[in-house]
């Protein structure tokens, strides 16, 4: 985004197409980022798969696999998730590009804040992908099999819905570790206070268990996987905002709060 004072000379409409012809170069950008690490690994494409599949394939019984029920399956679904580890890994720079472009029309106390919150939140969200990868998916696997076990059923899955499982499992545990970002900027933005969100802490232990009975399988081992670590992180955002925010905000409310 162009300076404000280069600007101040400019017509509104040149201004207005200039932002857009800069935030199309930007995107362009993003997208060849993408495109580059994509191709630097797609010859790997089947391997990265197996590597995706493998808590699958650790807990399926002997001599289990899983199948394609679509004649293009097994081509465009390894193309598919080479295309996300390429997104993952590029992302730093398509979030470079989004700052680049957003930066110059923010107040410096602004950048100051957004840097660090960007940089955590994809930090934090690699750590709940890797928490669903080495943790989620072996224990759901494992519980799985042992359920198809007296029923005498064969456990396998197309790759085609497995992919889409794993995708929703990544997304949901990815934003799941990113409840201590959103928790500090309520804080930091006036929106709740400290004090507040402790009073709310019996509804956000209702709501995680809500959510984890709705995105994880219907087994309490399953869900507990999810809503322990959202509680967890709950409290640690709270932990965070003090720390970042101070005490003040809360010191304020206790005076000015009525007593008994």
């Amino acid at each position: 985004m162009s300076d404000p004072q280069q600007n101040q000379g400019e017509a509104p409409e040149e201004t207005f197409i200039s932002h857009l012809v800069e935030l199309r170069d930007r995107i362009i950008r993003a997208g060849i980022s993408v495109i580059v690490v994509f191709l630097g690994l797609v010859y790997w494409a089947p391997d990265i798969f197996r590597l995706l599949a493998r808590p699958l394939m650790q807990n399926l019984p002997k001599d289990g696999k899983m199948i394609v029920t679509d004649v293009t399956g097994s081509f465009f679904v390894p193309m598919k998730v080479t295309m996300l580890v390429a997104l993952v890994i590029a992302l730093p720079f398509v979030l470079y590009q989004i700052w680049a472009f957003v930066a110059p029309g923010l107040y410096q106390h602004e950048k100051k804040l957004v840097t660090p919150l960007v940089g955590s939140s994809y930090v934090l969200f690699l750590c709940g992908m890797a928490f669903a990868y080495f943790v989620v998916f072996p224990t759901i696997f494992r519980v799985m099999a042992h359920y198809n076990a007296p029923l005498g059923a064969e456990m396998t899955t197309d790759i085609d819905n497995y992919l889409s499982f794993v995708l929703t499992m990544f997304i949901a545990f990815g934003v799941t570790f990113e409840v201590p970002i959103v928790v500090v900027l309520l804080v930091r933005m006036g929106i709740l206070s400290i004090k507040k969100l402790k009073e709310i802490r019996p509804y956000v232990i209702v709501g995680a268990f809500v959510v984890s009975a709705v995105v994880t399988p219907p087994d309490v081992f399953s869900q507990l996987i999810l809503a322990v670590p959202l509680i967890i992180l709950y409290e640690a955002g709270i932990i965070a905002a003090r720390l970042i925010v101070g005490k003040q905000p809360v010191a304020k409310e206790e005076e000015n709060s009525p007593t008994s």
